[in-house]
């Protein structure tokens, strides 16, 4: 079933149109195929318009879409012999993230991603790719793996943020956040980060410490949702829309700030238009961001990641 966000409304009544065409045209026995073609040919131009003016809380939208493909989708496409591993060996094995080894044509990796849930109950297990602290501290025994093996890193981000219960705050959530942080800025082996969906607050960064970070055109990634922005500065989450243009969130703006490396292109209409299409992107950007850091030296990675994340940050001036 094709979910429609309300912008997309329009094209929505074009397609229906299109579909209540077709089915009088097959009943009636009568070509149809002209005036189909000429609908078809309308409401691709009008999706090309309404996405090339897409406003940020549009774009939040979009990488909330419950279509979207999800980590183990791309984990799926574009690589092979994926072996998952669990646990953090210390309280439990979290669902909300999931990783292992595979293959990246003929290179061994260690890809790592924040995953959802597509039903009502899957969600609930995974808790809409919210992690505990033992899903970071998973996520860190994995890494460690990786980096005692000499095996690259490749991390899918995909949260709202960390799991906010009572049990997560019990367990050391901040804790399990600040040791991923500061033990990825140490691996010695090169570290690769794509946004996926919703990159949000600590939550996404926990497993985004690397030498680079790309995003998708219609992926989002900031210190918080629009809604928790919102209810913080003016007391209504109602709000999101402004909170969304003031966090400057989308993936345009990450790149203009220096924040991301790369902006990945998505099918009109957005990843989950074409799953394939979004899926042989992600996968041709990681290899060759793979390939152009497999020559770095370990010492070398560890100082340039570290400059990275120091030359972060911009402010302004002004005079009243």
């Amino acid at each position: 079933m094709t979910v429609w966000l309300e912008f997309e409304k329009p094209v929505l009544e074009l397609e229906q149109k299109i579909q209540e065409l077709r089915e009088h045209a097959q009943e009636h026995g009568v070509g149809a195929e002209r005036e189909i073609a000429e609908l078809e040919k309308k409401a691709e131009a009008m999706r090309r318009e309404i996405y090339a003016q897409l406003t940020r809380y549009q774009r939040v939208q979009i990488a909330r879409h419950p279509k979207r493909p999800y980590a183990l989708d791309y984990i799926q496409t574009c690589f092979t012999g994926f072996d998952e591993l669990h646990g953090d060996r210390h309280f439990a094995d979290d669902p909300a993230i999931v990783g292992g080894l595979a293959w990246l044509d003929q290179r061994a990796v260690m890809v790592i991603g924040q995953q959802k849930g597509r039903d009502t109950k899957d969600n609930l297990m995974r808790r809409f790719g919210m992690p505990n602290p033992e899903g970071y501290r998973k996520a860190l025994r994995l890494m460690q793996l990786a980096d005692r093996f000499h095996v690259p890193i490749v991390t899918l981000v995909d949260t709202p943020g960390a799991y906010p219960g009572l049990g997560a705050e019990e367990r050391g959530q901040a804790e399990a956040i600040a040791v991923n942080l500061r033990e990825m800025a140490t691996f010695e082996v090169p570290i690769l980060t794509v946004v996926i969906g919703e990159g949000g607050s600590g939550g996404a960064l926990a497993i985004a410490v690397a030498d680079r970070v790309l995003m998708f055109e219609h992926s989002i990634y900031s210190v918080i949702s629009p809604e928790g922005c919102a209810s913080i500065l003016w007391r209504d989450g109602k709000q999101g829309a402004k909170a969304a243009e003031a966090l400057r969130l989308a993936a345009p703006d990450l790149e203009q700030l220096g924040i991301v490396d790369g902006v990945l292109p998505e099918p009109v209409g957005g990843a989950h238009r074409d799953p394939a299409a979004a899926a042989a992107t992600l996968k041709r950007a990681v290899v060759e961001n793979l390939d152009a850091l497999s020559g770095v030296s370990g010492t070398e990675l560890v100082r340039q990641r570290a400059h990275r994340f120091r030359r972060l940050g911009v402010f302004r001036e002004e005079r009243g």
